[in-house]
């Protein structure tokens, strides 16, 4: 694969690009938020089990985050020799500082999730509302 493709495929900073925008995306990433959520709960994880924990992450993406994560010196990736081959991926110390802030968002989620749900369901009724008026003469 050719840089560029690595690039584009990673979702690489470019030179030019703002650092903060390209920390965001990175880090803003459902797959990122939770592998790094499921690295830092269940320790060291083997390739398998991550892909287990993740639940629907397909086996590319889980491979191209945890490229792209261990690339910003997230993961930690320690290859056992064996038959078969072992490959295990932990958070760094820099990804262990990113999973209490993630712990947070997704503590923040699960408390605000019915102020949501119904912040929603009453958009809905007034967004509706406002197409049958609209049609009413």
């Amino acid at each position: 694969m050719s840089v560029t493709n690595k690039r584009v495929r990673t979702k690489q900073p470019l030179e030019n690009s703002c650092p903060a925008a390209d920390a965001i995306a990175l880090v803003g990433a459902k797959w990122t938020v939770l592998i790094i959520g499921a690295l830092g709960k269940e320790g060291k994880l083997r390739y398998k089990e991550l892909q287990r924990v993740v639940v629907g992450i397909s086996q590319r993406m889980l491979t191209l985050t945890l490229k792209t994560l261990e690339e910003n010196g997230l993961v930690k990736r320690t290859l056992t020799p064996a038959v078969p081959p072992r490959t295990d991926y932990e958070l760094t110390p820099l990804g262990r500082s990113l999973f209490d802030p993630l712990e947070a968002l997704v503590d923040w989620t699960l408390e605000n999730r019915g102020a949501m749900e119904e912040a929603r369901r009453a958009y809905v009724k007034v967004a509706t509302k406002s197409l049958v008026e609209e049609k009413v003469p």
